[in-house]
């Protein structure tokens, strides 16, 4: 299962950037799936995650201008970000829950990873 990551960038304070996670590979369903994010010198934290039934969760320093979604039949994830902040600079990371046949448990990927940098 790969995971391929698309949309950072550089983008001006209160710009807004869509990030894009498809998923390929040996699929037989996903569970949940999100976006996580890794600051220059900060531990990897949790931006948003949606279920494949649709419910969401954001961290609070984003809640309001960051929108999640997924397209279950394309296997991706979409990350809207808008009014960005600096603070929001960071690599960003998808992951998805995947399990590759009816049998087996889910299994935790991730995507390489995409840069967005917010700065005037």
């Amino acid at each position: 299962v790969q995971l391929q990551a698309s949309g950072g960038g550089l983008v001006q304070p209160g710009g807004s950037l869509r990030l894009s996670c498809a998923a390929s590979g040996s699929i037989f369903s996903i569970n949940a799936m999100g976006w996580f994010r890794q600051a220059p010198g900060k531990q990897r934290e949790a931006v948003a995650t949606i279920t494949s039934g649709g419910s969401t969760n954001y961290a609070d320093s984003v809640k309001g201008r960051f929108t999640i979604s997924r397209d279950i039949a394309r296997n991706t994830v979409y990350l809207q970000m808008n009014s960005l902040k600096p603070e929001d600079t960071a690599v960003y990371y998808c992951n998805a829950d995947v399990a590759s046949a009816f049998y087996r448990p889910p299994v935790a990927y991730w995507g390489k990873g995409t840069l967005v940098t917010v700065s005037s």
